[in-house]
């Protein structure tokens, strides 16, 4: 990959961060439902948790942390990820129990096949097929 600078020096995207109510039930839901690897999972302050999950291979981590105080679990977070066999996701991920819309979305060209999915906590992905 070729190194490109920019005027603030950033690189990539690192992390998103995606708020839950409860981390362990994320942490199997990433992990057991989506097939993501766990990739850190340290203490924090007032027994919390710091957790990192990504696909196998993948750059960016999801971050999956409590919200800030104030604010809920449960967002539209405008994330996608990517697939090179959408129907597979769907079929997939539906067999698991996981809530996906009921069917993959073919707008046709050039807007590529998707769907999406939400969390057990209601945060809503989607997953869009790249070739």
């Amino acid at each position: 990959m070729a190194e490109t600078q920019t005027l603030t020096h950033i690189t990539q995207v690192g992390t998103v961060i995606v708020p839950v109510g409860d981390q362990d039930r994320a942490l199997e839901f990433y992990t057991g439902k989506l097939g993501f690897e766990k990739r850190i999972d340290v203490p924090m302050d007032n027994g919390m948790r710091w957790i990192e999950v990504a696909p196998t291979g993948a750059d960016t981590t999801v971050a999956i942390v409590p919200p800030r105080e104030g604010d809920s679990a449960g967002v539209e977070t405008r994330i996608a990820l990517t697939t090179d066999d959408i129907d597979a996701a769907h079929a997939s991920l539906e067999s698991k129990g996981v809530d996906v819309d009921p069917a993959v979305s073919r707008m046709g060209d050039p807007v590529p096949p998707m769907f999406f999915f939400n969390d057990p906590d209601g945060n809503r992905f989607f997953i869009v097929e790249r070739t």
